[in-house]
């Protein structure tokens, strides 16, 4: 199992439960099943692996809904009023540190269940997760690697646009007109992220290829997982690393652009929106009435 992917699952499990409205708790409630088909797509679990695989899904969500929802929630409470007044780049980086800081126990308890997984698997089902990884890197060159620089920019200002509107609701044209110049001058190079998610790919195979031949106990594979997410979050290529460096920055000050663009009342509607997903997270986590 890949970390990049169980960051990515991580990540998106947020995002869905950034949805809004009461969908986040339907969704959340259904996540579970959802994990368990996305990464059996992956891996294609024997009759035999599945149960374990399941297991292990079913204790990550219960510890998930106990200890991390709650933090979520607070985090989002503490967010909230700040989107009320203009916001720097700096405060934009902080954030994004914050949330990063957020995942990182998710991130870990993935790895402590993945290293019990690791032991069951075969050569077939690691070719089984290299052809997935192919169809993955098609899908991403369809999305973000359009041959015509026309066609890629227009995509990337239409992801753009909506992400901010489902924070602030609709956008005006000048406020539109900021996140084009921004996608327009934006360092984000999606040749160079396919090249590095090819190396991760091709680096994970290859760990937990020696992880099976050299029949890791558990401490050893829980090293070889930690050391392959140390390696998604500082990228063993120093060019790649200094990219990263220059995006992050740059994105900090773009989403702070993008915010102070906008008007008192989306401020309003993005605080508004925050409570709401605040509420919808508390209820995920409170006992039974």
């Amino acid at each position: 199992m890949r970390l990049s992917r169980i960051k990515s699952a991580i990540i998106g499990l947020l995002v869905l439960l950034l949805a809004g409205c009461s969908s986040v708790r339907l969704g959340y409630n259904s996540a579970p099943t959802l994990t368990w088909w996305w990464l059996d797509g992956y891996v294609d679990f024997s009759r035999e692996q599945a149960p374990l695989a399941q297991q292990g899904i079913d204790r990550w969500f219960e510890w998930h809904r106990a200890t991390q929802l709650p933090v979520y929630a607070e985090l989002l409470a503490t967010a909230g009023p700040e989107l009320l007044e203009p916001v720097t780049p700096a405060q934009a980086c902080r954030w994004q540190s914050r949330v990063r800081d957020a995942l990182s126990p998710s991130l870990e308890r993935a790895i402590e269940i993945a290293a019990d997984l690791v032991p069951n698997l075969g050569e077939a089902q690691l070719r089984h997760i290299e052809q997935r990884y192919a169809k993955g890197n098609d899908e991403m060159r369809s999305d973000f690697l359009q041959p015509d620089p026309a066609v890629r920019l227009r995509e990337s200002i239409k992801r753009t646009v909506e992400r901010a509107e489902r924070l602030y609701g609709r956008l005006e044209e000048p406020q539109k007109r900021v996140i084009v110049a921004g996608v327009a001058a934006s360092p984000f190079d999606p040749e160079l992220w396919l090249a590095e998610r090819q190396r991760r790919q091709r680096d994970t195979l290859a760990i937990l290829r020696e992880l099976l031949a050299t029949r890791a106990d558990r401490d050893q594979r829980l090293a070889g997982l930690r050391t392959l997410a140390l390696r998604v979050e500082r990228s063993p290529d120093p060019d790649y690393r200094a990219y990263q460096a220059r995006l992050a920055e740059y994105n900090c000050g773009f989403a702070a652009r993008i915010h102070n663009a906008t008007t008192p009342e989306q401020r309003r509607q993005a605080r508004d929106t925050l409570k709401g997903w605040e509420a919808d997270l508390r209820a995920l986590t409170a006992p039974p009435g």
